[in-house]
């Protein structure tokens, strides 16, 4: 979380820097990055991760990867964190260039991102908390209001006021849908299922985000900036009605757990109220 908000502060700082540093524009930028990805390998490359004392325990058993993926909890926390991350990921990717369009400054955009990314990180420190205290599926909802605040703000203008409002709620609702969707997945599997439970869902999420990071700029060139946001409202729709699905649907304990190690509460999203979860 304190990386995020490194992050936050140190990249678009770094953009600014090399963006006009060499011919073409933006040239020095990503020869920034990438000397400072070397630098996170080396680090990585010295860092050893003990092995679990549980890791041969865990390894095996629980059910098949269907009856885990087709549970509704599953289901529902897949689509939000997935919705949150997609919604996120071609709104940000866009805000530059429409901002560019727009006659604003590189370094005015840069602010911009640097506000978003404050955004998203910042509220991770109580995130948690506010899970524990109001429940897993009124925070994803609260993500939801969220992102639909910054489609509104986008209908606000062009001016840098209207953008880094938009990008500043943008940022703390996918907080909000994203870790709340993580969380409300630690719910659907035995410890026993992670492995497959968590690359499943991680690999849905980073799929979408890939997806909606390429047709960013296609979408920006062929709506614009105001229509663009407004073609996400049925996404987040579809992700509040699941929300309000799940919340209607009983809830039910996870069956065939073989592990004795491995039992699951057997009310899990009222388990999700009652402790403090952690930050996926």
């Amino acid at each position: 979380m304190a990386g995020g908000v490194v992050a936050a502060l140190a990249g678009p700082l770094l953009a600014r820097l090399g963006g006009p540093l060499l011919h073409p524009e933006y040239l020095g930028s990503f020869l920034i990055i990438a000397v400072v990805s070397l630098i996170a390998s080396g680090v990585l490359l010295g860092f050893h991760v003990p092995a679990s004392a549980t890791a041969a325990v865990l390894a095996g058993g629980g059910r098949p990867t269907a009856r885990i993926v087709l549970q509704p909890a599953y289901l529902v926390a897949l689509f939000g964190a997935a919705t949150g991350y997609g919604v996120m990921i071609l709104a940000m990717t866009a805000t530059p260039i429409a901002m560019l369009h727009a006659e604003h400054e590189l370094a005015t955009a840069a602010t911009v991102i640097q506000l978003h990314v404050l955004g998203m990180f910042l509220p991770s420190f109580f995130t948690g908390s506010l899970i524990a205290r109001f429940g897993v599926l009124r925070v994803m909802a609260a993500g939801i209001l969220l992102l639909l605040g910054h489609i509104l703000t986008t209908l606000s203008g062009m001016g840098f006021g209207s953008f880094a409002s938009a990008l500043i709620l943008l940022g703390v609702g996918w907080n909000f849908l994203y870790i709340g969707g993580t969380t409300l997945l630690t719910s659907t599997y035995a410890p026993n299922e992670r492995a497959r439970a968590q690359a499943i869902n991680d690999m849905t999420i980073f799929v979408i985000g890939l997806a909606c990071s390429f047709s960013a700029g296609g979408l920006l060139q062929a709506l614009g900036w105001m229509e663009m946001n407004l073609v996400l409202l049925p996404w987040l729709v579809l992700a509040g009605l699941s929300l309000a699905w799940l919340g209607l649907r009983p809830s039910r304990p996870l069956p065939d757990c073989r592990d004795p190690v491995a039992r699951v509460p057997a009310s899990p999203i009222r388990a999700l109220r009652r402790r403090k979860p952690p930050i996926t």
